[in-house]
């Protein structure tokens, strides 16, 4: 498996991976990403042109949009198809809503699991895909899909990366993953230039008065990972309590005892500068004085909400907001693109996520003519088939 990001990869988003598989250090590139490879037993992957410039046009069998557990598990259905497989998210993790929403919910009605969590479920789907070796491509959203053949798409991301594919899924959920703007009179005029809602490259911030904006997770992992590189680090949140990981808590603790960072307790409510470019914002602290920290680029992470986002720039139809899709094999209008799991509509559907995994098992089936159109497909039984257990790795 390969795992494709966006800056070293954030303590929340290696988490899932803990006790599966060893995260090397990532390196510096100066363009778009980095990239984080997920390393155990498997094979050596093509290396990374050191100038960091962005890849050539990717070509796979399938790209699934949308890394949840129906996502996931259609890796699994079209892996033993013989079919390739790459994944785009715009989250900084895999497990889509189960991962960002309830990693730590029960969930009571997953078919012979009497209980799991949304972080154990995502854990074990990985654990069962990885005989196909997937890569994902994280912090990126689709932005268009592009009809080039029969059958063939162009699909690009925000990040610029293009993929070639026979075969398109989208399995995002109810949408994408927007972050919250704060509520900060005239933040637009500086967003894309000195306000960031995420790390595209860490190179960015180098050099840079920064001001990070929250207590999650997300403003934790990058204030450990973005004050080696930035000239100076204020990390501001409007209470001195976290909702992040507490050995990162520590971390960050012990750095601002050290004197190598800056911890503000407050929230913002106003910015100065011009023409985008930020030079400092006004906090109002919880006994209701107000100061100026002084920074030329912000980030604020006040967590995400669901949007329907491009989706309904892709050509694919619509009905409230969901993409209608026909029951033998959940394709959409669009030969060659499918909907599975909470994205789709038809009469009788249901919001499980037991029924992404049959929708997923169905829509192989059918991928499987798109790529291999003049090879016939033979239904085996993996309790049986010695061809698919030799896939499996199964002795």
């Amino acid at each position: 498996m390969q795992l494709h990001g966006n800056g070293r990869a954030p303590q929340e988003a290696r988490r899932w991976l803990d006790g599966l598989w060893v995260i090397p250090a990532v390196r510096a590139f100066p363009r778009q990403r980095k990239r984080a490879r997920c390393l155990k037993t498997l094979p050596e992957y093509p290396p990374i042109s050191e100038d960091g410039e962005m890849s050539e046009t990717i070509q796979t069998d399938v790209l699934i949009i949308g890394a949840g557990p129906c996502g996931l598990f259609a890796v699994f259905e079209l892996g033993l198809l013989d079919m390739k497989v790459h994944l785009v998210d715009i989250l900084d993790k895999i497990g889509g809503q189960c991962a960002e929403l309830y990693p730590e919910k029960p969930i009571y009605d997953i078919p012979g699991i009497p209980m799991v969590t949304g972080h154990g479920l995502t854990e074990s789907l990985m654990e069962q895909i990885k005989p196909f070796n997937p890569t994902f491509h994280l912090n990126e959203m689709v932005e268009s899909i592009e009809k080039i053949g029969d059958p063939l798409f162009r699909v690009t991301t925000d990040a610029g990366q293009v993929f070639e594919a026979k075969v398109v899924v989208i399995s995002a959920g109810g949408g994408s993953f927007q972050p919250k703007r704060p509520p900060v009179p005239g933040i637009e005029a500086y967003e894309g230039v000195s306000v960031f809602y995420a790390v595209r490259k860490m190179e960015h911030f180098r050099d840079k008065d920064l001001l990070i904006v929250g207590g999650g997770d997300s403003a934790l992992d990058w204030t450990l990972n973005l004050h080696p590189i930035a000239r100076r680090v204020t990390l501001l949140h409007r209470r001195d309590d976290f909702r992040a990981a507490p050995h990162s808590v520590e971390q960050m603790r012990a750095l601002v005892a050290s004197g190598k960072m800056d911890l503000k307790i407050g929230q913002v409510t106003e910015l100065h500068g011009e023409n985008g470019q930020l030079a400092g914002a006004m906090v109002k602290g919880t006994d209701n004085a107000v100061t100026r920290v002084d920074c030329n680029t912000m980030l604020p992470f006040f967590g995400l909400t669901m949007k329907l986002g491009p989706i309904a720039n892709w050509g694919v139809s619509l009905e409230n907001n969901l993409i209608p899709v026909e029951t033998a094999s959940f394709e959409t209008n669009v030969p060659g693109i499918f909907a599975i799991g909470d994205i789709n509509t038809y009469p009788g559907k249901l919001k499980l996520i037991l029924s992404g995994f049959h929708e997923g098992a169905l829509m192989a089936q059918k991928a499987h003519r798109y790529v291999y159109p003049d090879k016939r497909l033979v239904f085996q039984y993996t309790t049986s088939s010695s061809s698919l257990q030799k896939k499996l790795g199964v002795n």
